[in-house]
C-alpha cells in the first residue's frame, strides 16, 4: 500500500487525524455569548412570574385597621337593670306659684350611675293618686324626708326651687338648662353649681358649672339645693382588673382599651418601633382623614393642667 503524501511529509509514519485548535479569542466570545443567552432567559422567566408581585407591593400600601374601621353594627345601650332616668317633676301651677310636698320613700342604687336615686312619692294635685318620681338624691337626703318644690319653697337640702329665688352663693345641683327641662346640669356624683349674681332686669340669673364655666340661665330655671350624693367614689382605688370589668359592664363597651403604641403598625398609626414610642407628634387637625385621627384630635392645649381647684364649701 503506498502511503498517502501525509506519511510521506512525515517520513514514511503515519500520524492520527487531528482538528485545528480553536484560538483562545474565539473560545472567549463562545463563552460571553452562553452566559449572556443564559442570564437573559433566566431574567424573563423571574420578570414574568414575579412582576405582578413587585408590581402589586410598590404600588399598593398596606391598609391599617384604623382605617379599615367604619359603621359597625348597632349599639344597644346596657339597660337591662336601670330603674329609669332620675329628673325633677313637670312644672306645673303649684310650683309657679306655691309649693308641693313630697316625702322620700326609698333609696335606690342605679347600675352604671355613680349617684343614688331618691324615689319620691307626691300627691297628685288633680286626681285621687300618687305620682312616684325619680330624684338625683342630694347630700344628707334620707329615706321619710319632706321634699318641698316650687317658688316659695324652703331653703333646706334636697328642695327644689327656681334659681332666682335662691341667694348668692347657694349650691346646687340637676340644674336646668332651659326651662322646663327637669335638669340637665350638675348630675354626676359629688357635682354641684354656685349660684354667683342676679339680673333681676332681664330676669337672668349667672351660675358657675362644675367645669368652672360661668353660665347666664334664666332666673325661671329650677334646681336642687346641694350636692349629688356618692361624691367620694372616686377616692376608692379599683386596683384590680375585675372590678373594673364590673364597672364598664353596666356602663358602655369603653374597657379595656389598648394602647396605640402597645400594637403592631399594620393595627394603628402609632405602632411599631423597637420601644413604645409615637415617634410623630400627638396631636392632628381636624380635617385629616379618618384614619390618621388619633391621638388628640383638633386639640386646643395639651400638656397637664397647672393650678388647683378651689372649694367654696370650705373656710378660707
Amino acid at each position: 500500500m503506498a502511503p498517502c503524501n501525509l506519511c510521506l511529509d512525515t517520513g514514511g509514519q503515519s500520524q492520527p487525524v487531528t482538528s485545528r485548535a480553536t484560538p483562545p479569542s474565539i473560545r472567549l466570545c463562545h463563552f460571553i455569548i452562553k452566559f449572556s443567552f443564559y442570564f437573559s432567559i433566566r431574567a424573563a422567566f423571574v420578570t414574568c412570574f414575579s412582576f405582578p408581585t413587585l408590581l402589586l407591593h410598590s404600588t399598593m400600601g398596606r391598609v391599617i385597621r384604623s382605617q379599615r374601621k367604619g359603621a359597625g353594627s348597632v349599639f344597644r345601650s346596657h339597660t337591662h337593670h336601670r330603674k329609669g332616668k332620675p329628673a325633677l317633676r313637670a312644672i306645673d301651677y303649684a310650683e309657679r306659684h306655691g309649693y308641693i310636698r313630697g316625702i322620700v320613700k326609698t333609696m335606690i342604687h342605679d347600675p352604671g350611675r355613680g349617684a343614688p336615686i331618691a324615689e319620691v312619692h307626691f300627691r297628685d294635685p288633680y286626681r285621687y293618686k300618687t305620682r312616684k318620681e325619680l330624684f338625683l338624691a342630694a347630700e344628707g337626703t334620707y329615706t321619710g324626708q319632706f321634699v318641698y318644690c316650687g317658688k316659695k319653697a324652703g331653703l333646706d337640702v334636697g328642695n327644689v326651687l327656681p334659681i332666682g329665688s335662691l341667694p348668692e352663693g347657694t349650691i346646687v345641683c340637676n340644674l336646668e338648662e332651659k326651662t322646663g327641662d327637669r335638669g340637665r346640669l350638675a348630675r354626676g356624683s359629688g357635682n354641684y353649681a354656685q349660684i354667683i349674681a342676679h339680673n333681676p332686669e332681664t330676669k337672668r340669673t349667672r351660675v358657675k358649672l362644675p367645669s368652672g364655666a360661668k353660665k347666664v340661665l334664666p332666673s325661671a330655671n329650677r334646681a336642687m339645693i346641694g350636692i349629688v350624693a356618692g361624691g367620694g367614689r372616686i377616692d376608692k382605688p379599683i386596683l384590680k382588673a375585675g372590678r373594673a370589668y364590673h364597672k364598664y359592664r353596666v356602663k358602655r363597651n369603653s374597657w379595656p382599651k389598648v394602647r396605640g403604641v402597645a400594637m403592631n403598625p399594620v393595627e394603628h398609626p402609632h405602632g411599631g418601633g423597637n420601644h413604645q414610642h409615637i415617634g410623630k407628634a400627638s396631636t392632628v387637625a381636624r380635617g385629616k382623614s379618618a384614619g390618621r385621627k388619633v391621638g388628640l384630635i383638633a386639640a386646643r392645649r395639651t400638656g397637664l393642667v397647672r393650678g388647683t381647684k378651689k372649694d367654696p364649701r370650705q373656710n378660707n
